[in-house]
């Protein structure tokens, strides 16, 4: 049995906000994906390559 995915939307995302972002630990991956919209689908990453994106958009 697998558990169910906890998506957490990022701080940086408001309440009427367009651009928002959810992020999931998928058993030590990084799912990322579109909070307006989850059944699209989701981005998967691994952990390094998730900081290095983090790492890449602060300034």
């Amino acid at each position: 049995m697998t558990t169910p995915t906890r998506w957490r939307k990022s701080s940086h995302s408001g309440a009427n906000e367009g651009n928002c972002v959810e992020i999931g630990d998928l058993d030590g991956r990084v799912g990322v994906r579109d909070s307006k919209n989850p059944a699209a689908g989701h981005l998967t990453l691994t952990r390094r390559d998730f900081a290095d994106i983090l790492a890449h958009l602060r300034p």
